[in-house]
């Protein structure tokens, strides 16, 4: 493509669910989680962000940019959605989770197409049955709407992009692709099915 798209991977919470674990950080069939995630996005992108507010070294560490949120407090994916925009040139800024290494290998290309064929500023990925609110490609150009939404306390993310052209891809194709790992049990089935 011809479009330039960084990507920020999203491993900046707090990972209530695994006992305040870093998701991203959490070994995976012998390396990070978050390895897998950039294994499945980095052929897809001009360049990969990464956003935590915890172990930045150890994420550094991986050989990408690291970005901590701009809002302290541990306000959710939207803050480090609004700090990525910040930190992007591009055209299109690909969002994704820290803890989902089974995601598409066209998920870019595909959220792009879309995208542009529904003359969309924000593509959000679809497993078929569910919205996937943290994997979404988007116009870095919405910075300020977003900040506006946190600003106002708000914090659900598709109660933002419902307020924008949007369109939603199906990837019903690919129907693991967004399983994420939020327990320790999760993790144990998906080393099981790798």
């Amino acid at each position: 493509m011809s479009v330039q798209i960084d990507a920020v991977i999203l491993a900046g919470g707090m990972a209530r669910r695994m006992g305040g674990i870093d998701k991203g950080l959490v070994e995976l069939n012998n390396k990070p989680m978050i390895s897998h995630t950039i294994e499945r996005v980095k052929p897809q992108v001009n360049r990969i962000i990464i956003n935590a507010n915890r172990n930045q070294q150890q994420y550094a560490d991986l050989g990408y940019e690291v970005i901590s949120d701009q809002e302290t407090g541990y306000l959710g994916p939207l803050a480090g959605m609004v700090t990525a925009m910040a930190n992007t040139e591009a055209d299109f800024l690909l969002v994704v989770p820290c803890d989902s290494p089974m995601l598409p290998m066209d998920l870019c290309e595909r959220l792009y197409a879309s995208l542009k064929e529904a003359n969309a500023d924000v593509a959000v990925a679809s497993d078929g049955e569910y919205d996937q609110p943290v994997v979404m490609l988007l116009k870095p150009k919405l910075k300020q709407s977003m900040q506006e939404f946190l600003d106002a306390g708000d914090r659900k993310i598709f109660l933002w992009y419902a307020q924008h052209e949007h369109v939603i891809t199906s990837f019903a194709d690919q129907p693991n692709a967004f399983v994420n790992v939020n327990t320790l049990e999760q993790k144990l089935v998906i080393e099981n099915a790798k």
